[in-house]
Order: structure tokens, then sequence, then C-alpha cells
């Protein structure tokens, strides 16, 4: 087990990793060991007598333990790396827009172990960092001495704007005091796939986009839909229904609201809800809900906190016109807007619109930026897999029980 978690890189935790994701990954790894052991006592130890029961409890037991062990260890880690301790220093490139959103992310996620200690302005066209907490130490030329003279671990450039030419010299800047170096991607933030290395006839060729979800998986995928969908309508029922009395009495309107939405292949679909806002909510026409929306009800916002008004759902999932994990899906007046001005946003319409999805378990619902979920919805489909699914459900229901989006399971 220590030489599969060696070569697994299962002892460097550098960056923050799911408690789940760990966890998944220490059971696989642990069958894995037991097989091997098993394996081995077979072939070279065959007057050794074990019992099988008890080596499956002793998986089990160091499957427990040492999760418990890991999310102990992680989060001493984290909490001592929030409060600067065996954090990595940060010179960030790139003082325009991307360069907030990156700056944004490490101060808003000190358990990231980033300390930030200033920002190159790369460009006299960018507009400056003036809002966040970081001071502008320099241009480009300045780089190599700034990294010395504040003991800079590592570099991150935020610049995607920029020529490959440009980009090679930045590097070599930086390649000569001997930090990390990690580059916010140009061209590539438009594919959500990570890039793989294959061949043609002994030719390398890399492959940038591969579907990741079809053939027999899909059949999976929906099989799965069926199940927990059912099983959700017959197990929540009872909860249903009171809700469903608790929003007639509520507020004058009917119980359930129904709106179009785009599905797979942008075919129009009628989501169902239970009703959440004020029954003439949109006689001004169409509008973003927000958190302190005025046209919600009060058992609405209570509703929402908990994801509640999206419960009948479950009957769109079952009937094929959603699947449990996908996009979140928009109303055409919406996705023919995004259509114009976000790359590939129609490709998020190559899968099935799901109750929840990589995007909202990572904190972007409602009102958040639209090219952020697109980006994260374009990952989902083109790295889909059944455990990730299945990750995605298990946080979206812890996070529904606490009430959070953040991402800590």
């Amino acid at each position: 087990m220590v030489f599969i978690y060696f070569s697994q890189r299962m002892y460097q935790r550098r960056r923050p990793v799911t408690h789940l994701d760990e966890l998944f990954k220490i059971a696989i790894y642990n069958v894995l060991a037991v097989l091997f052991t098993v394996a081995l006592l077979t072939l070279f130890a065959r007057e050794f007598q074990y019992h099988r029961a008890l080596i499956l409890l002793g998986a089990g037991l160091v499957i427990v333990y040492d999760t418990f062990g890991r999310v102990v260890h992680a989060q001493l880690q984290w909490l001592a790396q929030a409060r600067g301790i065996g954090d990595d220093r940060v010179l960030l490139i790139g003082a325009g827009e991307i360069g907030q959103m990156l700056l944004q992310k490490m101060m808003m996620h000190p358990k990231l172990g980033y300390q930030v200690i200033g920002v190159i302005d790369a460009s006299k066209a960018e507009r400056a960092l003036t809002n966040l907490n970081a001071p502008v130490l320099g241009s480009l030329v300045d780089v190599p001495s700034i990294i010395d003279r504040y003991a800079v671990d590592e570099v991150i450039i935020g610049l995607p704007e920029s020529s490959s030419q440009e980009l090679v010299n930045i590097i070599s800047l930086c390649e000569r005091e001997k930090v990390g170096i990690r580059v916010f991607p140009d061209v590539f933030q438009i594919m959500a796939s990570e890039v793989t290395i294959g061949d043609l006839g002994g030719l390398p060729l890399l492959t940038i986009r591969d579907v990741a979800l079809q053939g027999w998986k899909l059949a999976v995928k929906r099989g799965v839909d069926i199940l927990f969908s059912g099983i959700g309508l017959v197990v929540l029922s009872p909860f249903m229904l009171l809700t469903a009395l608790v929003v007639k009495l509520d507020s004058p309107g009917p119980v359930f609201f129904s709106q179009e939405r785009m599905g797979l292949d942008a075919r129009p679909f009628k989501i169902i809800k239970f009703r959440s806002m004020r029954q003439d909510a949109e006689t001004d026409g169409p509008g973003w809900t927000t958190p302190d929306d005025p046209r919600k009800t009060k058992l609405g916002v209570f509703m929402r906190r908990f994801n509640i008004d999206e419960l009948p759902q479950l009957v769109n999932v079952f009937v094929g016109d959603m699947s449990l994990v996908g996009p979140r899906p928009e109303r055409p007046v919406y996705v023919e807007q995004f259509r114009q001005i976000i790359p590939r946003y129609m490709d998020r319409h190559r899968e099935k619109a799901g109750l929840t999805g990589w995007a909202q378990i990572n904190g972007l619902r409602g009102d958040t930026s639209i090219v952020e979920r697109t980006k994260y919805d374009l990952w989902y489909i083109e790295n889909w897999s059944i455990g990730l699914d299945i990750t995605i459900l298990i946080r979206t229901v812890l996070q529904t029980i606490f009430g959070t989006n953040r991402n800590a399971y």
C-alpha cells in the first residue's frame, strides 16, 4: 500500500483536494493493495492461512482510519496555510481583468496556500489593480530582481492575450531565478478537456477534444437517472406533498411553476419547480434571480436556500428531459444572448441539462458569471465519468443539508 501511495503521489498534498475525491482514491488503492497481497500470498506462501472475512474487514477499517487521518491532516494543513505557515510566495504577472480574477481567487481561498506578494503590470493598456489588496511592484523588466528581492516561490502568468513569443520571453525571465511557473491558458481556455498525446503510425498527435459520454456510457447514465429519480420520487413524495400544501397556503397562485428551458441539442422543454416567487413576478419581463430578490415569497427564500424548489425536476429526469447531473438549463432568451458572446457556449447542449452540475457544486449558482459556469460545464462534458457524477451528487446533497455552496467536501 505504501508503494502504491508513493507511486500515485498520495504523500504530496501541495494544494487542497476534496475529501470525497481523496476517499475514492483511498478506497481504490486499498482494494488494489489487498488484491496484490492476496495474489502474492497465493503464489509464494501457500501454507499461510487467512480468513477472507478478516481480510475484507481489515481493508474496510484501513479505508475508514486512513480517510479520517487524512481529513484531520488536511484541515490542519489548510488552517496553517490560511495563517501563512508553509504557503508559497507568489508573484502575479498581469494587472488586467484576468489578473484580478486570479488574485481574487487566491485571496478568497487562503487554504490554497498562496501568499501574493505583488503584481507585475505587464502592459500599459491594462487596467491596474486598484480594488484588491496587492501592490503593483513594477513592470516585466523588473521580474528577475523582484523574484530575488521578495524570495518568490512561484510565478503565475495571467496574460491570455499575449502572443507566444511574448509568453516565451516572460517565462525566460522567470526561469533565470529557478521558480515554479504557472500560466493561465490562452487558446486553451476555450478547451475544457485535458490534452493527451497519442500517435498515428508513430507520428505524435495531440488529442484536444474527446467525447467522454458516448456509446454504452449513455445507457449507463440513463439507467442511473431512471433508478435514482424513481427512488427519489417515491421516497420524497410525502415531503413534496407537504411542500405543495405549504406553498398553496403561503401565497396565492399555483403550486408548481413551469418554464421553457433549452436541453439536449438545444431542444426546448418545460422545467417544473415549486413556485418560490409571487404570481406576478415576471409581469415586466424575464430577469435574473438575485439573493435579495423582492419577488421571492417568504417560503421561497427558505426553499431556494435548501434547493427544495428544484425537487419536482425529478419528474423531468424520470421522463428523460433532464439528467441528474449536467449543465443547468437556461431560458431560450438568455441562450440566444450568450451564444453570441461566449465561445463554445452551445457545446453545453451536447448533453442533457442536469438537476445539479459541476459548476453548481463549485459555487456558481444563480446570478454568477455565465462565462465561468460555461467553462465548468464544458469541463464536465469532456471529462465525464460515472465516478464524477456520483461525486457531484454526494457533494450536492451535503451542500443542500448544510445550506452552503462552498467547495468544502
